[in-house]
């Protein structure tokens, strides 16, 4: 019953893949440097909260930056990884072992799309079917705390996420690894940036392949992934760059959640299966293809344009489960086969002018933009039925997972889901500085419109919306500098409503941020602190009321308010210390319809910490030696949206890194190092919920020997 989806490309697909057929074997030998330097000319910085070049430390809005340098001293395999260290982000909602899916929560609020370089990583919402970027691909990692909408159109108002993708350099630079570890992991990679000749053409080549066993029994992931792009410089004040994303994921591991008696009780392990090893399949195959053109009409003024094109798909089969299947006294679960297949095409672009303007004692840093998205997908789903009746009466206490036998499964529902999706904004930003002041505004009005036929029925949805945001930060020269903002957003939502059937009103909100930011003069220390209220009307929650966490309801009013603080800082040259904490308080303020007012949505814990630490050894017997460690704690989070299920208690994990420059040993080794990365050091136990029938044990130890080579 798999199926092998072939991609099929528009007419803009193959114009830009043709643009990748030139191989890169002609590139010349060039002088290699241990140290990759970006170039200064077209690839220019620009801050996601603003899109322009403003660093984060003069932005009036709260930022959080992670680069490639952390990333890799963590090991992280998936953006939800990537942020366990980030304050005000709650990740891996289901527990860590499922990484298949990038699902967040900022500041009390879930974000389901996720930005790749400055463009919306398009998903069929309410679906399976969502792009991951793979970290070795990712430059950093940019989380912008508050509304977006008024730059990037419909966005929760809890923030946002922008990993930066890594671009070519003129330096010729490759660098290979091979991994082994915890659950037969084996893992290659490849990056090798340089130039072609003496050419204004920069490349570069970013490669990985990776298997290992997943943490459930019976389960395993593979991911392939090849990631080209080119820069030419056109001319002196024209570059175009040209990029490709292709991803295979044949096997992610499952989704496959347990009740919570099952593991309260210590009947089960992080192992456990609650599925079918004959039912249990899950690939996803994805291809971009992009191009930005960078124009520079003088010394003040210039122009954008970033476009991407996608083509996804994916297929599984599952089984669920409700918690009236459950019998916790004898462990006895009652299952549902399922299947889904999806797939969608997607094209977005991004329009900017941006210029400098002096009146008088001001410059006015002026923005223009224009951006369209389109998406159509369609993801049908099936659901089945079988003769085996030991299916039925799988014990989840003495888990056999091969009770399954395909010749006797039939289908007894199918259903059609085709979605077509179209979003215009336009949007203009000044950013003014007059002395030691910052001040930002700028406004935003967003066409949307959605079209949903499930099964011949229709749902359509055509929204109007202006979104705004006014900041300001004043610079001290002690380096301090506080800012304040007010900012709104809205968020179209696909479908209807299960109670009352009506389509989904678009998702407002609000936000008021007081803050303050600190970097030294020699940079050694940087902090930064806020205080926020958000407001966000007609939010939608799962209906507690349903058997199935597909049916959903819009409620009246939710609140967020909360405090942040991270900071870094550097003890010694060799020696850096990074820490967050947050304080949230989140509540469903308005909501007569669902009897759902006073409570808090999951996934929200009160209190959240972590802290980051890495030592270098520059001498003695050592020399050449990371040490890196850290500890992240996640306060208790309530089990459900009607929070009469009890709480999900808190957990502590540790994690740790240890580097070594194998140059030490020789200099026949000049470029090597070996590492050894530890998640889960202490193999803590621990689990998250969505309600009492569907929880996932966390992530547990895993050990990885890495070994890399530069030249």
């Amino acid at each position: 019953m798999y199926r092998q989806k072939q991609i099929h490309f528009s007419p803009i697909a193959l114009a830009l893949l043709a643009a990748f057929c030139s191989p890169l074997s002609f590139a010349q030998d060039q002088s290699s440097e241990s140290v990759e330097t970006v170039t200064v000319l077209g690839q220019t910085y620009r801050n996601t909260a603003t899109k322009t070049a403003l660093e984060a430390e003069e932005t009036p809005q709260a930022i959080s930056v992670i680069e490639s340098e952390e990333l890799e001293q963590r090991g992280v395999t998936s953006l939800g990884q990537a942020l366990r260290y980030s304050s005000g982000v709650v990740t891996e909602t289901k527990g860590g072992a499922v990484t298949m899916y990038d699902n967040f929560y900022i500041r009390g609020f879930r974000i389901d799309q996720t930005y790749y370089d400055g463009l919306v990583l398009q998903y069929l919402k309410g679906w399976n079917l969502q792009p991951q970027i793979d970290p070795i691909a990712i430059q950093r990692v940019e989380v912008f705390k508050g509304p977006t909408s008024v730059l990037y159109g419909s966005m929760p108002p809890g923030g946002m996420i922008n990993t930066i993708a890594k671009s070519p350099q003129s330096q010729k630079h490759t660098e290979v690894s091979a991994s082994t570890g915890s659950r037969n992991l084996t893992q290659a990679t490849l990056d090798t940036t340089g130039q072609f000749g003496d050419s204004s053409v920069s490349y570069r080549l970013i490669a990985k392949a990776r298997k290992q066993d997943s943490q459930v029994d019976g389960t395993e992931e593979e991911r392939y992934l090849v990631a080209p792009s080119i820069d030419w410089q056109a001319t002196e004040n024209t570059l175009i760059n040209l990029n490709m994303y292709y991803q295979k994921d044949p096997a992610m591991g499952m989704n496959s959640s347990l009740p919570l008696a099952a593991i309260t009780n210590g009947s089960t392990s992080p192992s456990t299966f609650a599925g079918d090893n004959n039912w249990s399949h899950f690939e996803r195959e994805i291809m971009m293809l992009g191009y930005k053109i960078q124009h520079r009409f003088n010394d003040d003024w210039g122009f954008l344009q970033n476009l991407r094109y996608t083509d996804a798909s994916l297929y599984q089969e599952n089984t669920y489960h409700s918690a009236s299947g459950f019998n916790q006294t004898t462990g006895t679960l009652s299952r549902n086969i399922y299947t889904t297949d999806e797939d969608y095409q997607g094209l977005v672009v991004d329009n900017q002018l941006s210029g400098v303007v002096h009146w008088g004692s001001v410059e006015h840093n002026l923005l223009f933009g224009l951006d369209y998205q389109t998406l159509s997908g369609d993801s049908a789903y099936k659901e089945y039925s079988t003769s085996d009746s030991g299916f039925y009466q799988f014990n989840i206490y003495n888990a056999n997972n091969s009770l399954l036998n395909r010749s006797n499964v039939s289908e007894v529902y199918a259903g059609n889901d085709q979605v077509s999706v179209d979003q215009l904004g336009a949007y203009f930003q000044d950013q003014l500085r007059w002395n030691q002041w910052v001040f930002i505004a700028g406004g935003r009005f967003d066409n949307y419109k959605g079209i949903n036929n499930f099964s011949g029925s229709n749902t359509q949805a055509d929204h109007n919306e202006f979104s705004y945001r006014v900041g300001a930060l004043y610079e001290f020269e002690s380096g301090i500098s506080p800012f304040a903002n007010f900012a709104t957003s809205f968020s179209p939502v696909a479908g209807v409503d299960s109670k009352f059937g009506k389509p989904f009103e678009p998702e407002v909100g609000e936000q008021v941020e007081l803050g303050v930011k600190y970097l030294s003069a020699d940079m050694s220390q940087q902090l930064t602190a806020s205080l926020y209220r958000i407001v966000k009307s007609n939010m939608v929650v799962t209906d507690p009321s349903s058997a199935t966490y597909q049916d959903e309801l819009q409620v009246g009013e939710v609140r967020s308010q909360g405090f942040e603080v991270e900071g870094r800082w550097w003890l010694m040259p060799n020696w850096d210390v990074a820490a967050n904490y947050t304080y949230a308080d989140v509540e469903v303020t308005e909501d007569s319809a669902n009897g759902l007012q006073g409570t808090t949505p999951i996934y929200v814990p009160t209190h959240s910490a972590s802290l980051w630490s890495t030592y270098n050894v520059e001498q003695g017997t050592l020399n050449g030696l990371r040490i890196s460690a850290g500890g992240r704690y996640v306060g208790q989070m309530n089990m459900d949206a009607t929070n009469t299920q009890g709480k999900v208690p808190s957990y502590i994990v540790a994690d740790m890194s240890i580097g070594y420059d194998l140059a030490q040993l020789g200099d026949s080794l000049t470029g090597a190092k070996a590492e050894l990365i530890s998640s889960n050091l202490f193999d803590e136990e621990y689990y998250t919920c969505y309600d009492s029938a569907n929880c996932w044990y966390g992530a547990e130890r895993t050990i990885e020997l890495k070994v890399n080579y530069e030249f």
